[in-house]
């Protein structure tokens, strides 16, 4: 099944939902127009659907080869990866002044959502390689950020994000990577990681791998780890000596070469300063959060784009009111096509929440005022973890309902709807669990500035309930009563876990964040309602398309926001409750 980008929910969430036009308050975004977005989410189009889309079936089917140390990806890997770098696309996000294209984060994550939409197996590479570039601008020495960022920006060279270890997945502390210094000023990096996402390809000359390692007499724990630059070729051509020793088999995403690396001295550099390897790493790791959340919203956008186009092309039985003979095409159906709204509903929620967090992100960096700077950053890392974790839920359930529309061909191989579902089950997993976002939610973002993050989430929402209420559009005032309720579920809920122990808070996390998901999406959804409104209202743009983004926040609200409350006791029932079921399994 072809992708096409969808340009036009895209552009309309950027601009009408995340409002990415506040990120020109500070001025740092001078090339920043609507036409250039136009431009550029065209382009991307050309080439996530023209390009990589065609090869996301082959590289699930052939995957990679490991031989010698050296790995080979698909066929049209390679030649793919060229256009990428010839197009610039690396750098989009980046400084003018660093060597990028000074464009807002959001245009690049709209960019990205695109590029994992048509091949998430091609898209984890240029993933990686963003979090290696924010790492340098934030914590490389000047002549780290010469030597590197040039090549990285555009793409000829690829990096890597060393952490796990047999013995150390989410407990990075346990990791026992060492690196010993060198008389030179380098260091020698020695020891084995695990999972390594594109640790080793074809499709450039150099990859340059940011490892986790302890130096001698360092603390034990997460306070002893530093952060090391270990390139695959050294300054001089020569190789370093460390290599892929494996490559791991995979349920998805088998077009991604997954490697064991070995190091075995490997010649590094300290980047960060000793022991603040975690610091730096978090720089990487939260650029990975939202960009692994964005993967969830394209794999969903690609499993419904492929049961959308199913459902009308399949005939069988008989539909109310359908027109013509039976069989009829399973689109008429009521269930199909309440699946498919749920599929939509969800993915743009989720769209929205993803490209908000991008926005915040960019305001927090370059908004015009101290206080309008603090706030998005609040924001940002409020909407972090929900953008993770809810919006790769999703992606596992819309692709998992794709599979449903189809029915039995669904579980064949050759229609390739399995294939989304396989790719979607690693996002909610990599890049912190999404139990980890949760706890991170519920036990610090909660409480995060004495609870002013929370505070201000509350009240934009309370905006738009009153602008709902107060619209002359009939299907816009009950948007308000399923949101007002919604929002009432969260505060209750947040109340609760703020006044609880930590075996209750962390009980409740992961349903907290769901219910923070729905409604914050649900809300976005409701931002887009009042948009759409307006737009009928001015005679901007297509009016079906309008009327369109109304009739999904109804639908949402009433399939989604409508179970709020009942959300509620599920976060309080305690850990208690839990810990006795325990106990009766263990007898």
């Amino acid at each position: 099944m072809d992708y096409r980008a969808p340009v036009e929910d895209l552009r309309f969430a950027l601009e009408e939902v995340a409002a990415v036009d506040t990120v020109k308050s500070g001025g740092a975004f001078h090339e920043f127009t609507d036409d250039l977005t136009g431009a550029i989410l065209d382009e991307a189009a050309k080439l996530s659907g023209d390009v990589l889309g065609p090869l996301n079936r082959v590289g699930d089917l052939k995957g990679c080869t490991l031989e010698n140390g050296e790995v080979t990806t698909p066929d049209g890997f390679k030649e793919a990866y060229a256009q990428f770098v010839e197009g610039g696309w690396q750098g989009l996000q980046f400084p003018a002044e660093a060597g990028g294209m000074g464009l807002p984060r959001a245009l690049g994550v709209a960019v990205l959502e695109m590029i994992q939409s048509s091949n998430m197996a091609f898209g984890l590479g240029p993933m990686l390689t963003y979090g290696a570039i924010e790492a340098l601008l934030s914590h490389g020495t000047p002549e780290q950020r010469d030597q590197y960022l040039p090549k990285l920006l555009t793409g000829e060279w690829t990096a890597t994000m060393n952490l796990t270890e047999p013995q150390a997945g989410s407990d990075v502390g346990a990791l026992r990577t060492k690196a010993e210094p060198n008389a030179d000023g380098s260091w020698a990096v020695s020891g084995q990681k695990i999972y390594i996402t594109w640790g080793e390809h074809d499709c450039t000359d150099n990859i340059i791998h940011l490892v986790l390692a302890r130096t001698p007499g360092s603390p034990e724990g997460t306070k002893g780890i530093s952060l090391f630059i270990v390139p695959k070729v050294l300054e001089d051509g020569t190789r370093n000596s460390l290599q892929a020793i494996g490559l791991e088999h995979k349920l998805g995403i088998h077009g991604s070469p997954t490697c064991t690396m070995e190091y075995a001295g490997a010649k590094g550099w300290l980047i960060g300063g000793e022991n603040n390897g975690m610091r730096c790493m978090f720089t990487m790791m939260n650029s990975a959060r939202l960009n692994v959340g964005v993967q969830g919203v394209g794999i969903a956008e690609r499993a419904y784009q492929q049961a959308l186009g199913y459902a009308k092309e399949r005939k069988q039985g008989r539909a109310p009111e359908a027109d013509g003979p039976a069989p009829h095409a399973i689109i008429n159906h009521p269930d199909i096509q309440r699946t498919l709204a749920m599929m939509k509903a969800k993915i743009e929620a989720s769209r929205a929440i993803c490209l908000s967090c991008a926005v915040a992100a960019d305001l927090a960096e370059y908004g015009a005022e101290e206080d309008e700077r603090a706030a998005a950053k609040r924001r940002e890392e409020l909407l972090t973890p929900i953008a993770k974790a809810w919006s790769t839920d999703i992606g596992v359930e819309v692709a998992s309902l794709g599979i449903q529309i189809h029915g039995g061909m669904g579980f064949i191989e050759e229609t390739g709807a399995a294939q989304h579902l396989r790719d979607a089950r690693i996002a909610p997993i990599y890049e912190g669990t999404n139990a980890i976002q949760a706890m991170d939610l519920a036990g610090r973002k909660l409480s995060m500035a004495g609870g002013a993050a929370f505070t201000e989430l509350y009240d934009d929402i309370q905006q738009t309930i009153e602008a709902c209420s107060t619209s002359s559009h009939p299907d816009l005032p009950p948007l308000a009563e399923r949101l007002e309720d919604g929002l009432d579920a969260l505060r209750e809920a947040a109340a609760w876990l703020n006044d609880s122990d930590m075996s209750d808070k962390l009980a409740g996390a992961t349903p907290f964040l769901t219910l923070a998901g729905e409604v914050i999406g649900g809300w976005m959804l409701c931002v887009g309602a009042v948009a759409a409104r307006r737009r009928q209202k001015e005679n901007i743009g297509d009016p079906a398309f309008a009327a369109q983004r109304i009739a999904l926040a109804n639908f949402y609200a009433e399939a989604v926001l409508a179970l709020s409350p009942s959300r509620v006791d599920d976060i309080t029932m305690g850990m208690d409750m839990i810990a006795e079921v325990g106990f009766a399994i263990g007898e």
